[in-house]
């Protein structure tokens, strides 16, 4: 969706389009189709981002995509269509991410070895820039990094409070336990405690069977 949108964008600057005009805009039909070449139980012919993250809720924005599930024979370039070649580019990135991490020194290597081995040739040869920019948007290592770091801070800081308030919360249920418990020694009525502790009438008794039962 991000690409189709920077590609969107990039089409109305070169057509010179007019977005703050009273006239519509022509905008050119949209596909997407995603290659999927990992190991998936399900195959679903097409996902949509309302079902896969809105889980059916009304929502102001959907996209369908179109799945695609690629093989590939490493043995053969030759012959290859376009989506086994799409998959060959894929593993020889993986290949070279794991040589030189996410970099633009990766995705030059990949495009390199698939244009000397006739992977996507033409259309490597053609739109190189386009290829690295594009892919460097979607894998850049330093903003994935910081993202990722963001994120596991946040969920620390998160988990962390939650576990703060349960430790105060127990804290204060036991101060209030305390406090009914020693009210009630003093022959203090369940309904002047309840105004004092805040606790309903219910919970002091509940209390106050407990603690008779364990002390018995």
């Amino acid at each position: 969706m991000l690409y189709t949108d920077q590609t969107m964008q990039n089409y109305l600057n070169q057509n010179g389009a007019d977005l703050y005009g009273s006239r519509k805009v022509e905008l050119p039909e949209t596909e997407l189709y995603v290659l999927y070449v990992g190991d998936r139980v399900t195959r679903p012919d097409e996902i949509t981002l309302q079902e896969e993250f809105y889980k059916n809720r009304k929502s102001a924005i959907d996209v369908r995509v179109k799945m695609i599930y690629g093989t590939v024979h490493p043995e053969q370039t030759e012959g290859e269509d376009i989506i086994g070649q799409y998959v060959q580019f894929t593993k020889i990135y993986d290949e070279q991410v794991r040589l030189y991490g996410r970099t633009p020194k990766a995705v030059s290597e990949t495009i390199r070895i698939c244009v000397e081995q006739g992977i996507l040739k033409e259309y490597l040869e053609s739109r190189e820039q386009e290829v690295v920019t594009m892919m460097m948007d979607l894998y850049d290592q330093d903003r994935i990094l910081k993202t990722h770091i963001e994120s596991e801070k946040r969920i620390a800081a998160e988990e962390a409070a939650e576990e703060a308030a349960e430790k105060a919360e127990r804290k204060a249920e036991r101060e209030q336990e305390r406090l009914i418990m020693n009210m009630n020694k003093e022959g203090v009525s369940s309904e002047l405690i309840s105004r004092v502790t805040g606790a309903t009438v219910e919970k002091i008794m509940d209390i106050i069977r407990k603690n008779k039962a364990v002390t018995a």
